[in-house]
């Protein structure tokens, strides 16, 4: 029973709000920083609320180079980190299901092994292994290419993992059942299992594309040409100036711009990814 106290709800959404704040602020310093000027910034005497430069500073990035350190616009980038991300969630998630689709209702030796070899794959992360990767990649002549950003990392043994726990509660009456209705195993993936997991692949699709939109260290070794870069290793750029006074005033709008992608998927699909994270009956 939950005790109706007044005095506790207010404490509770005095605690929400100090929650919700303490993650605005910082974000909303930094949208004002983006529409102000660089000297204003650099003074040390910021604003609380938007400067008169938002539409120049924004038009400056989005439509001219971000930075003499990238020599691209920011919406390239973001062009770049968008393709990067897609085709990271899209296709860990293509492999992975049907990694976990053949491991679950197809019987072939080894199959558990293989299963094991997969998720013993989880204590190597790109770090460990880079240099090797990298290696092939370049002996494949995809540096600085789309492929070579998001083919090496589209293997993903969580994914697999969670597939193939969730294809195990299917019950095998309903793979008899389609059996018997003359569905072959494409038919059954995509008229049983795929509506059966839309809440997982939602879930899953959050989680890898904000992962993917987040590479720094794997587009930093295999770009060399700026049409390639994305946007979180080149704001990394943009403030290794050496000597030279930081262009806050392109820095603070490409980060406020760099926000807004994984922002928009988690609100966007904010629903079906808690249905996919907490559901249990599907």
């Amino acid at each position: 029973m939950v005790e109706n106290r007044r005095w506790l709800t207010l404490f509770s959404h005095l605690v929400i709000w100090l929650g919700i704040a303490l993650v605005a602020l910082p974000l909303w310093i930094a949208f004002v920083a983006s529409t102000h000027s660089s000297d204003m910034i650099m003074s040390g005497t910021l604003p609380f609320w938007p400067g008169e430069y938002m539409g120049e500073n924004y038009s400056r990035i989005l439509f001219g180079d971000a930075a003499d350190a990238v020599g691209v616009s920011v919406s390239t980038l973001l062009l770049n980190s968008l393709i990067m991300a897609l085709g990271i969630a899209i296709g860990k998630i293509v492999i992975s299901m049907m990694a976990a689709y053949a491991i679950v209702f197809f019987e072939f030796r080894f199959r558990l092994f293989s299963f094991w070899m997969i998720f013993m794959t989880l204590m190597l992360p790109v770090e460990v292994r880079i240099i090797p990767t990298f290696e092939v990649v370049a002996s494949l002549g995809l540096l600085d290419s789309y492929t070579g950003l998001t083919l090496p990392l589209i293997a993903s043994a969580t994914a697999t993992f969670l597939f193939r726990q969730f294809f195990l509660t299917i019950p095998k009456e309903m793979l008899e059942a389609a059996r018997v209705d003359g569905a072959g195993p494409i038919r059954f993936l995509f008229d049983i299992l795929l509506p059966l997991s839309r809440t997982n692949i939602a879930a899953l699709f959050v989680i890898m594309f904000i992962y993917g939109w987040n590479q720094y260290l794997w587009p930093l070794l295999v770009t060399n040409d700026e049409n390639y870069y994305t946007v979180v290793m080149s704001i990394q750029r943009m403030l290794a100036v050496g000597d030279d006074e930081v262009a806050w005033n392109v820095v603070m709008p490409a980060t406020v711009l760099a926000m807004l992608p994984p922002v928009l998927v988690v609100v966007l699909m904010q629903r079906l990814f808690v249905k996919g994270l907490v559901e249990t009956e599907k």
